[in-house]
């Protein structure tokens, strides 16, 4: 149970990873290149998609079943591939890759792949997160060339609308999560090279606030302004700011009124509150639900909508053992390795959120996401790619991790109930 990640992928094992991943590293370059030249922001269905025949094609060539899933929403599929390993008797491994973005249509053509004379590659999603969903795939593959899987299974989640936060794949992602002994979820490296074990929740609220029209110069007094109820409510969610360690609240958003001379009828503020534990993320929702109790301005009423939530990401004592693999690992591969907590939201929250042990962060090493800047350092792709690689094995033949599988079938039976285990 003690086992070492030198002990679980002896160095003769990794240098044959490495040596199959350098080998990759050219037709990983001009994958990454055709993939960031693809439009496919999440509402740019026929971009994701395209991602999607893409991916779906590399995983039937490593042997997968793939399944496609459309949605009534107007998103892409979400594809869905299950690789037999090599051990029956292993454990399951659930990685999840997103294959939308955050860029509009025309973003490729105007600010192309390229990569400049330091190595750096730019691009719309080169690293949020292209180069992590082929960190996955060229993982896999060079596994499957040097000795195989030693796992039961691997499901392999092509996401289409993370980054509107997964409406549509939550609930595949759910289910197969609930199937699975650790989650790895393909997210780039922090800028520094850290990998991920925790993130902060997420929660997304629209207030709106509804008032009484008025003429603001012949009868003001018969208004109620709801831009007036809104700026009060404003302040005091922002002054919630610092009542809990390391909750954030901002409004982000704010709409109301037709015109300079009408008492505003209504105004929306549109919320964004992050936290580190699912504690402080309930208590910072109920302070927000109580201030949209009191009013300034008489005879105004407020509705709230939740717009979307992700349980924050809490480093679960079986994801330490995940994190220890990656540390010990990159030290035999070279480089040394650090876990951290991030401000962002990713799946790895909802599979986190389950108890699934799961670990973040695990593709190449870049930064600036969302932004113009984005870049990858492509000289970080062999030993990234080469670490995951490693760690799926370490997952697969780890004692404890086997240990942990067992208790999931128990679960699972005991759930069953004896009719349906007959």
């Amino acid at each position: 149970m003690t086992a070492s990640p030198a002990d679980l992928v002896p160095a003769a094992d990794l240098a044959a990873l490495r040596a199959a991943v350098e080998r990759a590293y050219p037709a990983f370059l001009a994958d990454l290149e055709r993939l960031v030249n693809i439009d496919c922001g999440s509402y740019t269905a026929d971009g994701v998609d395209e991602v999607g025949r893409w991916t779906r094609a590399r995983l039937e060539a490593l042997g997968a079943t793939v399944t496609v899933h459309p949605n009534d929403l107007g998103l892409g599929s979400t594809v869905i591939a299950e690789l037999a390993g090599d051990d029956p008797a292993g454990p399951t491994l659930l990685a999840i890759g997103h294959m939308d973005t955050v860029f509009d249509p025309g973003t490729a053509a105007a600010r192309p792949f390229t990569v400049d004379e330091r190595g750096i590659a730019t691009g719309p999603g080169v690293t949020d997160m292209k180069s992590g969903l082929l960190a996955g795939l060229y993982a896999l593959a060079a596994l499957r060339e040097t000795g195989g899987l030693p796992l039961a299974r691997v499901i392999f989640v092509g996401n289409p609308d993370e980054e509107i936060g997964s409406p549509v794949s939550t609930p595949h992602i759910r289910r197969l999560a609930s199937e699975a002994d650790a989650c790895l979820v393909l997210e780039c490296a922090r800028m520094n090279g850290d990998i991920v074990s925790a993130r902060k929740g997420n929660l997304g609220l629209t207030i709106t606030i509804t008032g009484r029209a008025a003429h603001a110069g012949v009868e003001p007094e018969k208004g109620r302004s709801a831009i007036l109820e809104a700026a009060r409510l404003v302040t005091d969610l922002h002054a919630l700011n610092g009542r809990w360690p390391g909750v954030t609240v901002n409004v982000g958003v704010v709409r109301g009124g037709t015109r300079p001379n009408v008492v505003a009828a209504e105004c929306a503020l549109e919320v964004d509150v992050r936290a580190v534990t699912r504690d402080t993320l309930v208590a910072a929702e109920t302070a927000i639900r109580d201030l949209a109790v009191s009013h300034v301005v008489p005879d105004t009423t407020f509705a709230i909508v939740e717009d979307g939530r992700h349980w924050p990401m809490e480093k679960l004592e079986r994801s330490g053992r995940l994190v220890s693999h990656a540390i010990g690992l990159a030290g035999e591969l070279g480089f040394e390795l650090r876990d951290t907590l991030t401000g962002g939201a990713s799946d790895a929250n909802t599979t986190a959120g389950m108890g699934i042990p799961t670990l973040d962060g695990l593709g190449p090493v870049g930064g600036f996401d969302h932004s113009p800047e984005e870049y990858l350092e492509v000289a970080s792709i062999v030993p990234r790619t080469t670490l995951l690689a490693a760690l799926i094995a370490a997952i697969g033949r780890d004692p404890e991790v086997r240990a942990w599988r067992l208790e999931r079938a128990a679960r699972a039976a005991r759930a069953a109930g004896p009719e349906d285990r007959s």
